[in-house]
């Protein structure tokens, strides 16, 4: 783990500082903290005066966090093993009930998805886990084992948009008559021979099991689930004038928040900053391949 963190930069840091704006005596509630990247750019401009309140369910991923942002005074900085979805229990924790700025970067950490074991990636051979909490009951390898090849499908057409999500589920579950599918290289060999002589059904660079492990990331952490808990929570937490930030790396999750958005906006609760949502600039997509699919919408609260 203490290998990828070198290599771990954060999305977006510019638009993010132009549009949340942070600045000295503001408290921060960073629900993806991660490895730190976009805390260690964001709390000194919150100092003197400031709190900066990080959670994350990867305990590595606190570890590190910690040691990068280094020692502060006391109640500076509080880091929680935790949901963002649960963020009031941190706030209330941390001795807060409100905050000035809430951000939320959606997309996996470069460590997560090069390490292994995590089992995130179908280009590294491991372990199906997928789970960002390793605490959690439920690993990718119980879903692609247990459940029917209807149930399969759905789930990779709902979470990962897969066209082609019956044809994949009746592949997987022709290897599952064989032996359990364990790994991610196993269930990647089960997605690309769905497509075994159809050319035209791939378009563009995308493997085609790109989808497919998105749609089990996304089940198995219920990742859209805690977002809308999360939206619908935030409102209350947000001090008049304070701003909320959410980078999302996929359509479903864009969606969300663009609905959410809207609502507010009818509603008058909140003004949004970003019309259209802000993409890497063309420097950034060619230094860090993976903000290519990185949209941050920020709105105001009124």
């Amino acid at each position: 783990m203490a290998d990828a963190r070198p290599e771990h930069v954060p999305v977006l840091v510019e638009p993010i500082l132009r549009l949340l704006d942070p600045h000295p005596g503001q408290t921060v509630f960073d629900g993806t903290v991660g490895l730190g990247g976009h805390a260690a750019a964001i709390l000194p401009r919150v100092l003197p005066g400031g709190q900066y309140i990080g959670v994350d369910l990867d305990d590595a991923m606190l570890a590190i966090a910690r040691e990068r942002l280094g020692p502060q005074d006391a109640g500076v900085l509080r880091l929680f093993k935790a949901n963002y979805a649960d963020f009031p229990v941190c706030l209330q924790e941390a001795g807060t009930e409100a905050v000035d700025l809430m951000l939320l970067d959606l997309g996996v950490n470069s460590a997560q998805l090069e390490d292994p074991s995590r089992g995130f990636s179908f280009e590294r051979d491991g372990p199906l886990d997928m789970r960002f909490d390793r605490d959690a009951p439920e690993t990718a390898l119980d879903l692609v084992n247990r459940l029917s090849e209807r149930e399969l499908a759905d789930l990779f057409y709902q979470f990962g948009q897969e066209g082609a999500s019956r044809k994949i589920a009746r592949k997987i579950c022709e290897y599952r008559r064989n032996a359990r599918i364990r790994s991610t290289s196993l269930l990647a060999r089960a997605v690309e021979a769905a497509f075994t002589g159809s050319r035209g059904a791939r378009r563009g660079r995308l493997h085609p099991a790109t989808r497919v492990f998105q749609a089990l990331r996304v089940a198995i952490n219920h990742e859209l689930d805690n977002l809308e808990t999360f939206l619908a929570k935030a409102p209350d937490f947000l001090r008049p004038g304070g701003r909320l930030a959410v980078i999302s790396f996929h359509s479903l999750e864009d969606g969300l928040v663009k609905r959410f958005l809207r609502e507010m906006r009818s509603a008058g609760t909140f003004r949004e900053l970003t019309k259209r949502p802000v993409v890497a600039a063309e420097e950034e997509r060619r230094r860090n391949p993976r903000s290519r699919s990185a949209k941050l919408r920020v709105a105001e609260r009124l």
